[in-house]
């Protein structure tokens, strides 16, 4: 029976409250009933003081796997803490393919021990997944491949099937190949247990099957995974040898991590940022973009502290600048965001910069006559000058056109220079939207006002 959310935090909440109490028993047993994921969710949940109780508590069996599921800043601070034994049995325990996610986190004399224990396959299959860079399909795919030949009958395969006793998670195909190793195409476990049993593995191939080249980034095998909605495929190289397999699970945990980098990175933080990290190394993390922060307001400041002379003359003016520098933010904010999640889905690239700007400042500029509008009705009411209501309209619809082409331009040449717009658009929005938004509505008071 599938456990329901309430359920699940209802015995997360009862495993806390046994700690708090110190019912070290009532724990231990709650523990034990818990996944992998679901310790690493609650070790995640707790201070670092109840993360080594609940550590203690867990099955040395199971360590491997929890590291596995655990942010990078916990997980390093519970190896920091292990015993090299420990850590050697932990990572032992685990499939190739998960301890190439897991050994760069281990120290060197405990990577080096694992290595002398693997037998020659084993060391040839991790070192051939470690060759990959990062985030590429590389790095993700498996190797716990179950191919076949296209000269065998479905009945043959059957059997071969029944001897090998169990298939590898995901499996949904088998996948084809030649004497060399080379990617012929799949057959699905549909088609080989409905199929003919005399049929030959040939006659029932899909050589239309999508396979994917080793360095094809992580973020596009998670659209052709969406776009295809599959749950297996191949992993090929330039010369068609059949180098693994990626499955949903991998690309799910893809999925959730460029979620994670998207909402954090907006914040200048760490996609794993630990919740309950230590006051030192949090403050260190985050001074690095409040400095960055800092120095843009100061640069808005600046442009403020030329007009100083109209804003002594015209001390309304210095009421109305925060509106024009947040319409002119937020319309920014939302033009910023809608090009990134384009870039991250693939559906954005720079041949379309032309196009999207000249949407965009549309969109602005009729966004920006109906607020210039309404702001300058307000202001009209409010200050009783239609002089300055005129100005701080034009103010706006100003610098809601020019968030609109930052927006569009910021994070697209930000890709093109090999720089993550997510971390970086917002300061170089904020500073442009502050800037132009200040230095528009001060001009024009400076001009017609004084």
């Amino acid at each position: 029976m599938t456990e329901t959310r309430p359920e699940k935090a209802g015995r997360l909440a009862a495993l806390r409250d046994a700690i708090d109490d110190g019912a070290v028993r009532s724990a231990k047993r709650l523990v034990s009933t818990l996944h992998p994921a679901e310790i690493a969710q609650l070790l995640e949940s707790l201070p670092s003081a109840r993360r080594e109780v609940v550590w203690e508590l867990t099955d040395p069996e199971l360590d491997g796997d929890v590291l596995l599921e655990l942010s990078e800043d916990v997980r390093d601070q519970l190896i920091r803490e292990m015993d090299p034994e420990e850590l050697a049995a932990a990572a032992e325990g685990l499939e190739v393919g998960d301890l190439a996610d897991l050994i760069d986190s281990l120290p060197e004399t405990v990577t080096q021990q694992l290595l002398r224990n693997m037998d020659q396959q084993d060391r040839e299959r991790l070192n051939r997944m470690l060759s990959w860079p990062e985030d590429t399909a590389g790095s993700l795919m498996n190797t716990d491949t179950v191919s076949v030949r296209a000269d065998v009958s479905l009945e043959v395969v059957q059997r071969y099937l029944r001897m090998r006793g169990e298939l590898p998670e995901g499996t949904d195909r088998l996948f084809v190949v030649d004497r060399g190793d080379r990617f012929l195409g799949t057959i699905t476990l549909a088609r080989l247990l409905t199929d003919d049993p005399d049929r030959l593995v040939g006659l029932s191939l899909d050589t239309e099957a999508p396979r994917i080249a080793p360095d094809l980034p992580a973020g596009e095998v998670a659209q052709l995974f969406k776009a295809r909605d599959l749950v297996s495929t191949a992993v090929v190289d330039e010369t068609g040898l059949l180098l693994g397999r990626i499955t949903i699970d991998d690309v799910v945990d893809v999925i959730t991590e460029e979620a994670a980098h998207e909402v954090m990175a907006g914040a200048g933080l760490r996609d794993e940022e630990d919740v309950f990290a230590g006051i030192m190394p949090s403050t260190r993390r985050r001074a690095i973009w409040l400095a960055i922060n800092l120095a843009t307001a100061f640069l808005a400041s600046w442009v403020v502290s030329r007009f100083e002379g109209t804003i002594t003359k015209v001390a309304a003016l210095a009421t109305l600048m925060p509106i024009v520098a947040s319409m002119g933010g937020i319309a920014g904010t939302q033009t910023v965001t809608l090009i990134i999640r384009g870039l991250a889905l693939g559906q954005v690239q720079w041949r379309d910069a032309r196009w999207l700007l000249f949407r965009e400042i549309g969109v602005g500029s009729l966004n920006g006559l109906l607020m210039a509008g309404i702001v300058g009705l307000a202001t009209a009411a409010w200050i009783g000058a239609w002089k300055i209501a005129t100005i701080i309209g034009a103010a706006m619809l100003v610098n809601l056109c020019a968030a609109a082409i930052v927006g569009v331009m910021v994070p697209l040449t930000l890709r093109r220079l090999s720089i993550d717009p997510a971390l970086s658009a917002g300061v170089i929005l904020t500073t442009f939207t502050d800037c132009i938004g200040f230095a528009t509505l001060l001009g024009l008071g400076t001009i017609f006002l004084t």
